[in-house]
């Protein structure tokens, strides 16, 4: 079957197995590889990414179901080749070890800052009790998005921006 998936602002049309899951869509399809397969059962979250905006677990979704949506995925965070502030925030904190599970846990960081600028610790534990991390205690990660959400001055909307994939990949027409 044929799906039209806007993803990081750019309209992406492929051809893809109805089974095909949109985390694999995204890796495989796409070449975006910053979307993780980490269990395959909707349990760790590092494969988080953005669907019209609301954070949502790539390998719990069909390709298909994602048909003329919005996808925004971690390399789409970036604006104008400056991190965001969830990254900053990461890397000024020391946000992650081995750095499995940081694209997920900066999506559905970002979907709750979206959805709360200026969240209390126990918001931020409560909003990351589905991802998975097995290399921190949490506690730099808690304190990366505070430090995200400190130091922006405006919401910070994962998905108001364009970014585009300049990767070439077989059998996917980019549209207008």
């Amino acid at each position: 079957m044929q799906v039209e998936i806007n993803v990081n602002g750019k309209a992406r049309k492929a051809e893809v197995e109805d089974r095909t899951l949109l985390v694999y869509f995204l890796r495989d399809t796409l070449q975006l590889t910053g979307t993780h397969v980490g269990c395959d059962t909707s349990s760790c979250g590092a494969c988080t990414v953005h669907l019209d905006g609301v954070a949502v677990k790539s390998c719990t979704l069909l390709a298909a179901q994602a048909d003329g949506c919005s996808v925004t995925t971690i390399e789409g965070m970036a604006k104008d080749g400056e991190m965001h502030p969830l990254q900053e925030g990461f890397r000024e904190c020391h946000g992650l070890q081995c750095g499995y599970c940081t694209p997920g846990m900066i999506m559905t960081a970002a979907d709750l800052l979206k959805r709360t600028p200026k969240p209390s610790e126990t918001e931020i534990r409560f909003a990351l009790e589905g991802n998975i991390c097995r290399c921190t205690g949490y506690h730099n990660i808690v304190k990366a998005i505070q430090w995200a959400a400190e130091n922006t001055a405006a919401p910070m909307l994962a998905d108001s921006h364009l970014w585009t994939n300049d990767v070439v990949v077989e059998k996917v027409v980019e549209t207008e």
